[in-house]
């Protein structure tokens, strides 16, 4: 599972929507239009599907196999 992100209009900045997919589901999603408050500029920013995108979790060897070597 991921954040779906939009691009804030004033500052180019990256925020998130609060809104959580995973990529195939909100590909496959209709389209809708969305609303978000942003962090940066603290301004309410309407958005549609085509505007967003998914942003999900890196996950690192180190987190999945802890500190054992890998080999």
């Amino acid at each position: 599972m991921g954040m779906i992100m939009v691009k804030c209009p004033q500052t180019g900045r990256v925020i998130p929507t609060g809104i959580r997919s995973d990529r195939e589901t909100f590909l496959r999603s209709v389209v809708f239009y969305g609303n978000t408050h942003c962090p940066v500029c603290r301004a309410n920013h309407s958005w549609f599907a085509r505007e967003a995108w998914v942003e999900e979790p890196v996950v690192r060897p180190r987190e999945i196999f802890g500190d054992a070597p890998l080999c």
